[in-house]
Order: structure tokens, then sequence, then C-alpha cells
């Protein structure tokens, strides 16, 4: 019988070769759709909202707003705040609205920011972007259209971005919440568009989870004592002159 040739050395090296580029390519596609995955998150139909845009339009229509004022605006949190009780002294507008994603506020920016032409923004929103699946990159390009826009319409309007809160319903999401915090402090820093502020950190316990005795029964919202760590931590951004940045 005659002799089995034994492989080529250059042949083994071709084989291993082109498996090296097989996995190669399995594993970048692999990472590919994972990316392509995260960014697929749809979001939120807006005109669910249409309720409590409304109620804007007929408080606007009630009563004057205030000019060069300090809009807080973002999601529930900003809309449970008694912000125009905590800062008496000061022209407020409150257009919160519960259940808002960053997205939502993007949409309707033109009602509840762009028209009353602020001095001052006070920006909650990201909490309910990141239980909805969101990750931090589309969180972080929902946040740059915002400041792209508000840059362009009223490049003199300060912007103050409110960190997420850790809260004791959404805790298992605080890994991602406190990497979205990193991203968006470091867009601050580096686009000189708007100032974060850490309102997080204050509302930890001693053993580094979220103080229950500074949120409200539902274990998402903060009750006094927590809109009250809040308040002292605003207090100092919001008595500089309209001279002075945030």
């Amino acid at each position: 019988m005659p002799k089995k040739s034994k492989p080529k050395k250059a042949d083994i090296n071709n084989r291993f070769r082109f498996l090296y580029l097989l996995l190669l390519l399995l594993f970048l596609f692999s990472t590919f759709c994972c990316l392509s995955t995260a960014a697929e998150i749809e979001d939120p139909n807006p005109l669910r909202l249409q309720k409590e845009i409304k109620r804007f339009s007929w408080q606007d229509a009630k009563n004057s707003y205030p000019a060069q004022a300090v809009l807080f605006v973002g999601s529930s949190s900003i809309y449970t705040w008694k912000t125009a009780q905590d800062f008496p002294t000061l022209p407020v507008i409150n257009r919160g609205f519960g259940g808002s994603q960053i997205s939502d506020l993007n949409y309707y920016y033109d009602v509840v920011v762009k028209k009353y032409k602020p001095a001052r923004i006070i920006f909650y929103c990201g909490d309910n972007d990141v239980a909805a699946g969101k990750d931090t990159t589309q969180i972080l390009a929902d946040f740059r259209t915002f400041t792209s826009r508000l840059k362009k319409d009223l490049p003199h309007t300060s912007l103050l971005f409110l960190a997420i809160k850790p809260s004791p319903l959404r805790w298992q999401l605080w890994d991602k919440m406190s990497q979205t915090n990193r991203a968006i402090t470091d867009y601050c820093k580096g686009s000189g568009l708007c100032t974060f502020l850490d309102t997080a950190t204050p509302l930890f316990n001693s053993t580094d989870l979220p103080d229950k005795g500074l949120f409200a029964e539902d274990g998402l919202h903060l009750n006094t004592d927590g809109y009250t760590i809040w308040n002292n931590l605003l207090t100092p951004y919001l008595m500089k002159t309209e001279n002075q940045q945030l």
C-alpha cells in the first residue's frame, strides 16, 4: 500500500490562520450584534405625555411666566419637587412630567424649554432611560442633542445636570446609572455646555446603600428630607449672580 504523505508545514500553518480568522470574525460579529441590540431600544411614544404638556399650556395661559427664569425640567423627580416653595426668592418654572425620558424632553423641547428663554436650567432626567434598558451611549447621545439645541437657541442659558440618583427601588440598576453619570460628567467637562452636580452621593447611608429615610414609600422618589439635601446642594449655584457661571 502507498504510504500516506504527511501534511506539509505550510498547509498546517494555513489551516491555523484560517481557523484564527474564522474565530476572529465570529467574535467581531457577535460583538457587533450585541452593540446593535443595545442601540435598538426604541424611544417611548412621546404622545403618551400630551396630557401633561396640555397642562403646561393651560398654566401658561392662566398665569404669566417670569422672564430670565430658573427652569426645572425633567422627570417626576422634578415634578414632585416643590421648587417654588423651596426657592421662594427666585423666578422658578417647574416643567417636570412623570415617566419622561431625555428623548421626550427633546421631542417637547420647544414647548417645555425654548419658549421660556430661561436664564438657567436645572435638568434631572435619565433615571427612566436606564430603567427602560437604554445604555450609556444612547442616553448620552440624547443628552448631547439637548445641549446642542440649547446652545444654538439659547447660548447664554446655563445648564446644570443633576446626577441620576440611587434609589432602593432601582438599586439593581445603579452600576449602569453611575456609568451614565460618569459619562455625562466627562461630557460636561469636555464640551463646556453644561455643569454636572453630584446629587447622588449624599443619598447614600454609611453602608453605601441608598438611605431609605430619604425616600418616599415607593422607594423611587425623594421625600421631604431627600429634597432638603438637594436644596442645600443646589442653593449655592442658584445664588450666584447672572455674571457668574455655574
